[in-house]
């Protein structure tokens, strides 16, 4: 990791660029280095990667915090990963003690005490997991398959969740009878005073574990680092959340896993732009093109095409391509992609090509407007 160059040095932005400002630099120097636009550079691949690397940390706040604080280091995949069983000697599992029920034996009831109380030994859902996945332009359009590396919280393998040792089962706490709490009764100036609290002999688990697991310490559940591969569907965009169905954090008691949610970032394109389900993308012309007519040849997400420029056509006027835009989820067909053309006007000229001009500009005379006026301002495109 030595060799790598600062990813804001790469990107050419200071470390208080707002997320505009790279968004912005990463599509300059992509279309910088980009090989589709500079196939004879033989290093413009390997600059791309760079590049695209680069966002792909700066874009992610979680990724760019650890970067800023650690360098390239914090953003290695094996960054952090200790193996450690998950509330390990002298960790504390907020995951099996109800804090409704510690508000509970503040705030219960006068007289009937504090309610209805869950079950601390019901199955409970294990919590969800966030994470954020950076993909290309294409992948978004096309649909993947990607591997994430995520950290998790997953039932003990040695213990099945129980969290007692092999052969052992916990014993129901005889203090509260496996409830968790026990209730609590006090004389005042009002009269008698119900309330309840966490039993202090099972800590609120309604179960005593004489023989724990050592592998999981007798929480029954270990963290773990996990591999798994996600199907990005086709025609996903920026900022949608991608849900994955048991892929997060194991339950209690039994109770199913949480899921996976991943946050979608998409790396701008260096000349595609995507409009709902349509792609813009801008084709420059000369003046004699766009005077005269010509073929252009125009890339698209499904390869090149050529695309007929008619005679006359003016600076800004839009073309289709019907079909070449983006997939809808679920749904039949694709977006259409949508071609601004730019007639470019040349600044450095020949001596030869001045001549030709002013012959040309003689040959239409002089306009005539003919009295009539149109206004610039007011008008809409």
């Amino acid at each position: 990791m030595a060799d790598k160059r600062d990813y804001y040095e790469v990107l050419g932005v200071d470390k208080n660029a707002s997320e505009d400002e790279i968004k912005k630099a990463f599509r300059k120097k992509a279309k910088e280095c980009h090989p589709d636009l500079h196939p004879d550079d033989a290093g413009a691949k390997e600059k791309f990667q760079e590049v695209n690397e680069a966002y792909e940390v700066l874009s992610d706040s979680e990724k760019k915090a650890r970067y800023d604080q650690f360098g390239h280091a914090g953003v290695d995949p094996n960054f952090g990963a200790g193996g450690n069983p998950f509330n390990g000697a002298g960790g504390f599992d907020f995951g099996d003690i109800d804090l409704g029920d510690i508000f509970g034996s503040f705030f219960g009831g006068f007289g009937g005490g504090g309610g209805s109380r869950r079950n601390p030994n019901a199955p409970r859902a294990g919590d969800d997991i966030n994470v954020t996945l950076v993909i290309s332009f294409e992948e978004a359009a096309k649909g993947a398959t990607k591997r994430i590396e995520l950290d998790h919280i997953e039932s003990c393998p040695d213990c099945g969740g129980s969290g007692a040792a092999k052969g052992s089962t916990p014993e129901t706490c005889s203090e509260c009878n496996g409830k968790g709490y026990v209730s609590v009764q006090q004389r005042t100036a009002f009269g008698v005073m119900s309330s309840q609290r966490p039993c202090s002999k099972c800590g609120g688990k309604g179960k005593i574990n004489r023989n724990p697991c050592k592998t999981c310490n007798g929480q029954g559940r270990v963290k773990k680092r996990k591999t798994i591969e996600v199907k990005i569907p086709a025609g996903i965009d920026d900022g949608q959340i991608l849900p994955v169905r048991g892929m997060g954090n194991a339950g209690i008691n039994g109770g199913r896993a949480g899921d996976l949610r991943i946050l979608m970032r998409v790396r701008p394109h260096p000349f595609f732009e995507r409009d709902g389900f349509n792609v813009w993308y801008e084709q420059e012309i000369n003046i004699a093109q766009a005077a005269l007519g010509t073929t252009v040849t125009v890339p698209t997400l499904d390869g090149k095409v050529q695309l007929d420029i008619k005679p006359g056509t003016q600076s800004g006027d839009i073309l289709k391509l019907s079909g070449k835009g983006i997939p809808r989820p679920y749904e039949r067909g694709k977006g259409d992609q949508l071609v601004r053309v730019k007639v470019t006007v040349p600044k450095n000229l020949t001596a030869q090509q001045k001549d030709l001009l002013k012959q040309l500009a003689a040959s239409f005379g002089t306009p005539d407007s003919g009295g009539k006026k149109s206004s610039f301002f007011g008008k809409k495109k």
